[in-house]
């Protein structure tokens, strides 16, 4: 019996083998891309034992403002601490409070300039 449609190449098989290998890859890459991101490198991430960083796209008010609430509830913290001791660890813990107090003043006064109200 005669065929009407001739045998393909064999070079076209192959040729479909890879065009789906790529295609694999391709996908397994762009799932990796969206399901397996690559953490960021940062100059603060190379710096052993640094635990703690600041966001670096904060704005300036952002940062004076938990600069300002960071300095009152050491305020706080310590005014406890001071007034259930008596002597001169009490005179201590009075000083201190009082650098935080100025401390305080100052990141409000920075940040008045910064936003007035």
């Amino acid at each position: 019996m005669f065929k009407i449609t001739p045998n393909p190449p064999e070079t076209d098989n192959t040729s479909a083998q890879s065009q789906a290998k790529k295609h694999d890859e391709t996908t397994k890459r762009v799932l990796d891309h969206y399901l397996l991101p690559k953490p960021e490198k940062s100059e603060d991430a190379s710096q052993p034992g640094q635990l703690f960083t600041v966001a670096k796209n904060a704005d300036n008010e952002s940062l004076l403002a938990n600069l300002s609430e960071t300095l009152a509830a050491a305020d706080a913290m310590v005014s406890n601490l001071a007034f259930d001791l008596e002597g001169p660890r009490r005179h201590i813990l009075l000083g201190i409070q009082q650098l935080i107090e100025l401390s305080s003043l100052l990141a409000n006064r920075v940040l008045d300039n910064v936003d007035p109200r």
